[in-house]
């Protein structure tokens, strides 16, 4: 038996079965680039690079739906600011985005694929052989317990009603009511609501953007990390553009706060320096 040359080692070391490249010829997961040229959408190649396959034109609308509704939130979400502030220090627009979407952690960004979790905990729990408000419940028990009070997915600091959910809901519902999706993700999305509004005293707690589109992801088969990456996907749009528009303002070094605008110091009094500083090593 041969050994393992040089050039087959770093072939296996490379290994992949996403892209196909080679002189002359480009394929992703097996299709022909120049098949998929015109053919199928952003969308559709996005489901197609981290699924192996195509969607659905369904499955597509749907994943299509929940990116358009994330790409911006205005210059008051951090990563937006950021872009912003970034160009005005000279970064250009790539620089700009890099910084803007390292933001996007678990406080600013990582709110859906948190939302799938909970939701994956409850459907696992309902699926154990209780009833989706009992299994809504304990997941949220188990969530708090984890992670502290705040619920991932639902309220909104901004929206007393995310004027985003109801539209998406509405194809949620219908493509469970055609069979393209299952349904699980919703039932668990409405338990939590359900469960949290009684804990509140019949005070209302909405749906937000992360929660509704972690309900569209879930549903689509998407793994919970993977509903951050493609709200950063999402959110890059937003990012360029307000990094874009900032570009041709020449305002360097925009700060996060106009000039004109003082900030509140809450350190020690002016005092001077002690004359034995030096020698003291103070």
């Amino acid at each position: 038996m041969s050994e393992v040359t040089d050039r087959e080692a770093i072939a296996s070391y490379w290994s992949t079965a996403i892209s196909d490249i080679s002189p002359g010829k480009i394929a992703f997961r097996g299709y022909p680039i120049e098949q998929l040229i015109g053919q199928v959408s952003f969308p559709a190649m996005i489901w197609l690079m981290l699924r192996g396959d195509l969607p659905t034109p369904r499955q597509a609308e749907l994943l299509e739906a929940a990116m358009v509704a994330s790409v911006d939130h205005g210059p008051h979400a951090p990563s937006i600011a950021i872009s912003k502030m970034a160009v005005s220090t000279g970064l250009p627009l790539n620089g700009a985005m890099a910084s803007a979407i390292n933001t996007l952690d678990d406080v600013h960004g990582g709110a859906g694929e948190q939302s799938v979790e909970l939701f994956d905990d409850v459907i696992a729990r309902y699926q154990s052989g209780v009833g989706m408000e009992i299994a809504a419940s304990a997941a949220i028990d188990a969530f708090i317990t984890e992670h502290g009070k705040y619920l991932p997915g639902f309220g909104h600091r901004f929206h007393p009603v995310d004027p985003r959910v109801a539209p998406l809901m509405a194809m949620v519902d219908q493509a469970v009511a055609d069979g393209t999706i299952e349904g699980h993700y919703a039932a668990a999305s409405r338990a939590v609501v359900t469960v949290m509004e009684q804990r509140r005293g019949g005070r209302h707690l909405p749906v937000n953007i992360d929660g509704v589109t972690a309900v569209i992801y879930g549903e689509l088969g998407f793994a919970a990390p993977l509903a951050r990456g493609i709200f950063c996907l999402s959110r890059a749009v937003g990012i360029l553009s307000h990094a874009w528009e900032q570009k041709s303002r020449n305002e360097r070094n925009k700060g996060p706060i106009p000039r004109t605008f003082d900030y509140d110091y809450t350190g020690a009094p002016r005092r001077d320096v002690p004359q034995d500083a030096k020698r003291n090593g103070t």
